[in-house]
This record gives structure tokens, sequence and C-alpha cells, in this order.
């Protein structure tokens, strides 16, 4: 009998893949179905993983902070009847058990094994002639047995980055496919690098630190044998190199230029970097701006506060929670704003739930509220304030961040008076809410001094039409400026 390979969950949405934050379970634990076997975190969120079969730990395939492609394997687990030392000594061989794979790539795994795949082939003849095997070929996680990559014998082996073949008496050298294509198109030997990565494979990360190393050796080398090489004498001169750091306009990549630090990119850096880069470039916005007077929506939130919430702080409600319920009663004003585009339809929806941008280290997150227009006041707070406390602990759940037509983004707090903001898709419309502040207003022919807000709403006009969108932000004011409608 096989232990059983438990593979990485798509744990969200459209996550094509995670890492292992922690391992609640070592070889040798037994562990229950239902029982929580590892925090795994993908681009926006963080989740316990819970067993799905009881057994034994036998082996772990990912190392904690290693980021992998959703479905490759990650534990093997021996099953009830299995021998446990009979599985752990075998785990190499184990159907669907292949060592970790590095993942450390911005581009498409599939793509990358075919590329290594026509560069491997072109190499085999250099390869043979300089008395080692060509590289294997990478594979996906679900293939039998893990790739080997054989390079020349190193004059200093250490752990699983060099291993000793009886027959052969040559090294092989374990590295991701991506930074062997690297390392053949920066020129940088393997032999030469430090590996980092799990198992004591060479990495990404290693080869740019390699490739940042060496690139002022190069420069310099260079311009050596240019200086001092001899020239055929009909030959063409080559045209003059230019130090002239001026004429640089930006590093080539691997290199941080001087004054200059590399700040490794998280994956929810690179998730919002990409979700925002689709959304402004392939969703068509137009943007509504509205000014909301709300000296009597200040006073109503202080009258709230002060009889529902006394001296318990942490009960009192904010102008942005009063702000969400607006927005979500505002969509009940205007069902033709409570739509979402689906290529070839658009959907509508029974019950209103609006998305809240919150701010954490490194960037935010949109959980959303659901059915905020049957919520009361206070409990449009709580849920809110549940949601800001997970994702600063970094435990905000997968499904709390899919669904709703509508966000709200507040940047009041820091000053900003007015900002327009991104899309998030599949959502509809976002409003920009600023800080409010005092100025001069005209009622009724007369000049008084009140306190307003500016919000700019963001929509898609693939969904929602300019005429639908100006109802939709018309509501919007009107409930702030009549603010006892938003507690009804």
């Amino acid at each position: 009998m096989m232990p059983k390979t438990v593979n990485m969950p798509e744990v969200l949405a459209g996550a094509a893949e995670a890492s292992i934050n922690e391992w609640f379970k070592q070889v040798g634990d037994t562990v229950e179905v239902g029982q929580p076997l590892a925090e795994i975190e993908t681009e926006k969120a963080v989740v316990e993983y819970e067993a799905e079969e009881a057994g034994t730990v036998a082996r772990l395939l990912v190392e904690p902070g290693e980021t992998v492609t959703v479905g490759t394997p990650m534990l093997l687990l021996a099953l009830p009847d299995e021998d446990l030392d009979a599985v752990g000594g075998g785990a190499d061989e184990a159907d669907g058990a292949p060592a970790p794979a590095d993942t450390d790539t911005d581009t498409d795994t599939d793509t990358e094994a075919e590329a290594e795949a026509e560069a491997d082939g072109a190499a085999t003849a250099a390869a043979a002639a300089a008395g080692s095997s060509p590289a294997d070929l990478s594979v996906t996680p679900s293939s039998a047995q893990a790739p080997e990559v054989r390079e020349p014998a190193a004059a200093e082996p250490s752990d699983r980055a060099h291993e000793v073949d009886a027959h052969t008496n040559s090294s092989r050298r374990f590295a991701s496919p991506l930074a062997r294509r690297l390392a053949r198109e920066r020129g940088i030997d393997l032999n030469r690098v430090e590996p980092t990565g799990p198992g004591g494979r060479i990495v990404r990360r290693d080869i740019d630190r390699a490739h940042a190393a060496a690139a002022p050796t190069h420069a310099e080398t260079s311009a050596g044998d240019a200086a001092g090489a001899t020239q055929h004498p009909h030959a063409v001169p080559a045209p003059p190199v230019v130090t002239n750091p001026v004429q640089r306009t930006s590093p080539s990549a691997g290199e941080v230029p001087d004054g200059a630090t590399a700040i490794p990119l998280t994956g929810m850096r690179r998730a919002i970097a990409r979700r925002l880069t689709e959304s402004k470039t392939q969703v068509p916005h137009f943007y509504i701006d509205v000014e909301c007077r709300v000296d009597r929506l200040l006073a109503l939130r202080a009258e709230l506060n002060e009889t529902i919430a006394g001296d318990d702080r942490a009960r009192r409600v904010s102008v942005n929670d009063l702000i969400v319920k607006a927005a979500a009663l505002a969509l009940r004003d205007v069902p033709e704003a409570h739509v979402l585009w689906d290529g070839d339809r658009l959907l509508t929806f029974d019950q209103v739930d609006v998305a809240v941008a919150v701010a954490i280290d490194g960037g935010l997150v949109t959980p959303v509220v659901r059915g905020v227009d049957q919520l009361s006041v206070g409990a449009v707070h709580e849920q809110v304030r549940g949601f800001a406390e997970q994702a600063r602990a970094g435990r905000t759940s997968p499904a709390d961040l899919v669904g709703g037509t509508l966000a709200v983004s507040n940047l009041g707090m820091y000053g900003t008076k007015r900002f327009s903001a991104i899309l998030n898709p599949p959502q509809s419309a976002i409003i920009a809410v600023g800080a409010a502040y005092r100025k001069p207003l005209i009622v009724d022919d007369q000049i008084e001094i009140g306190t307003v807000i500016e919000c700019t709403f963001s929509i898609d006009h693939r969904a929602i039409d300019g005429a639908v969108a100006a109802q939709l932000s018309a509501a919007f004011q009107r409930r702030i400026e009549s603010p006892l409608s938003i507690l009804g």
C-alpha cells in the first residue's frame, strides 16, 4: 500500500500558488480527520488547512516559507494500516511524492518547463563534450519522480546540493528550472552559486545574488578586453564603450543602483499589482464627484455613541460605518446600479453586500460585509471592526474576500480631501471618501460655514451607464445629508 499524498490545496479561488507558514504536525504525529495540519498563506489570506483523512505524518515535502504551485505534493501521510518506517524510508519512491520544486518565479510553470526542454535539448551536445549528462527536463508536481540536474563535480559539496553517484562518480547539483534557465542566460556557473533554497536547492534569488555580485567584475573585464584587444589591420573599429553614468536610464535586471535598496515583493504586493493593472487597463472607468454636507451626520454619530457605546470605545461607531450603510441603502434605492458585469450578461442581486478597504502592513484587503442594508449601524460597526482586526493579524478568511458589487475606500483619517480609486474586479463601483473639513457654503442665498466630505465614485461603464451612476451618487448624497434615513 502506497502512502497518501496530500497536495497544496486551492484555499482561495483563483490562487495559483501558496506557501506554508507553519506545520502543526511533524513526522510521526498522528492526524485525525478535521485536525489542523498547517497554516497556509496565499496572496491575500492566511487559513488553517484541516486533514481530510486520518493517518500518521510520514514526511513533510514543503518547508515553512516555501512557495509552491497549487496541486504540488506537500505531505506524505501513512494510513492506519501502513508501516511508518517503511513509508519514511521510501518516501522518494512514493507515488506522487517528488522532491519539493522551487516556484520562485513570476511566469507560468508550464511555459518555463517547455523553455527548459528546448534549451536542454540544444545543450545536449555541449554537455556530452564536457563529460556530463544534460539536465533532466522539469516535471509537473504530479510526476512520479523528481527531476535531477547533473553538473560537473564541485570542489565543496554540501548536504543535498551535491550528491555523489556511485556509478559515475559525478555530482548532482539541485536547482529549480527557473534558476537553471537564468544561470544559462546570464553565464553563471551553478557550481559557484551558494544555494539557499529548501534542501540545498539553488533558487532564483541565489542566481540574482550571484549575478549582482558579478556585475562589476564583468563590466571591468569587458572594458579591459576592449581596450587591450589587438585588432586585425582591416577590421572595422568597434564603437567606443560609453561609461558616463548619466547615459544610463535604468539599471539592468538584477542590478541595484547606488543608494537604492531592493525590497522583495510579497505575494500580496504581487497580487495587488496584477489585479489593479488588469482593472485599470481592461475595465473602462469613469468618475463622478459628489460633495456631501455632514454636520447632521456628525451630530447623529455623537448622539449614537453617547447613547449606545457610552465609555466603551470599542462599540463607538465611526463615520465610515455610517458611510458603508448609506452606500448599501443607495444601491437599494437604485437597483439598476446593483449589478456585476459577467462577460455576456449582467448579474443582479437581492442582498446588498459592500466591500470595505482595510489597510494592513504591506498592502490592503477588501473584506465584504453581507446584507448591509438589513443591518443596524452597530452591527455594521462590529463586522467592520472584526474584519479589520483579522486582516491586521493576517487571519482574513478567503470567503470574506468574495462578493459585493460596491466597495468603500476611506482615506479621510489620513487628511486626504479627495482622491479617485481603482475598481476591484468584478465589483462595478467603488466610493473614494475624503476627510471632513470646514468650508463656506451658500444656503438660501446666505453664506454658512459647514462641514463637508468629498466622495468620488469610480464606475465600470460596461455595467453602469452615466445616468444610472448619477442617480446612485445622488441617492448616496441624500442618505448622508439626511442621516436619520440611514437608521431606518
